[in-house]
């Protein structure tokens, strides 16, 4: 298989799969599946509280120092995956692994954060960014505008939101299809695990060979060297309690692994 055509659309490790139920559960405001995909050698912490900015439970790419996805003790919360085009790769762009970083370290509503954003959308290499507090908002450098999002269940990977790459439509299926009933954050997990590709004709045409497009085309991917590294599930319900779970994979050098974290959102907080 070759893979120096994709090895430049992944120079800083995103979330590359999620899909979320926003304000459309009786008991939770955001309910929230993912699987963050990367070149296996990538030097990555899995979640924990940062020790530079000790209110931040995420992920962190230790590279570029910015995260895939994060939640403030305040509630805030933020997720960046990348949008492929591969032609367009600039050397110089600024780390899209800091939109996250930013959102939550500032006071901005989403609506207005996500506007600023997209007015500087030309400094980075494409991305889909998804921030929360009170409103939810998403933005894409290869969008026409930020936009706020009205309740509902979405899906999102390297393409704009809602683009209906197979991967796509079958995780938003099985996540809907899961939160109409009793689940734990577990079951979101175990729902994120299917590694079965896409049928040839329903593969999306994004620039790859075809071996690398078949191989992406699975919800969990599993190549040699590049794939899904770990799966994360949160909860937030109407009350303000969180409920986080990443498990990591054995790919590569790194260890299998879980961290779970609950907390009660402190709006308070700085």
């Amino acid at each position: 298989m070759a893979y120096s055509i994709f090895i430049h659309d992944i120079l800083e490790t995103f979330m590359c799969l999620i899909t979320f139920a926003y304000k459309s559960h009786p008991k939770y405001k955001f309910i929230l599946a993912a699987n963050r995909d990367e070149f296996y050698a990538r030097s990555t912490a899995v979640a924990h509280w940062w020790e530079d900015h000790s209110n931040i439970l995420g992920g962190r790419d230790m590279e570029a120092l910015g995260t895939w996805m994060a939640i403030h003790k305040n509630g805030r919360f933020a997720a960046v995956t990348n949008f492929r085009d591969i032609k367009k790769i600039k050397s110089d762009a600024r780390s899209r692994g800091d939109l996250p970083v930013n959102f939550l370290l500032g006071k901005e509503r989403p609506s207005v954060y996500s506007r600023h954003v997209h007015s500087e959308g030309d400094q980075y290499n494409g991305f889909n960014l998804i921030t929360l507090d009170e409103e939810m908002a998403h933005v894409s450098n290869y969008d026409g505008d930020a936009k706020l999002l009205d309740p509902g269940v979405y899906g999102l990977s390297n393409a704009l939101l809602e683009t209906p790459w197979p991967k796509v439509k079958k995780a938003k299926r099985a996540f809907n299809t899961l939160i109409q009933q009793s689940f734990s954050l577990e079951d979101l997990i175990e729902m994120m695990q299917d590694t079965e590709t896409a049928l040839d004709e329903e593969l999306p045409e994004t620039g790859l060979d075809y071996e690398r497009e078949k191989a992406v085309s699975a919800m969990c991917i599993r190549t040699p060297d590049y794939g899904t590294c770990c799966s994360t599930a949160v909860t937030i319900d109407y009350d303000g309690n969180v409920a986080f779970l990443e498990k990591s994979y054995p790919v590569g050098e790194r260890k299998e692994g879980e961290v779970k974290v609950e907390f009660t959102i402190d709006k308070s907080m700085p």
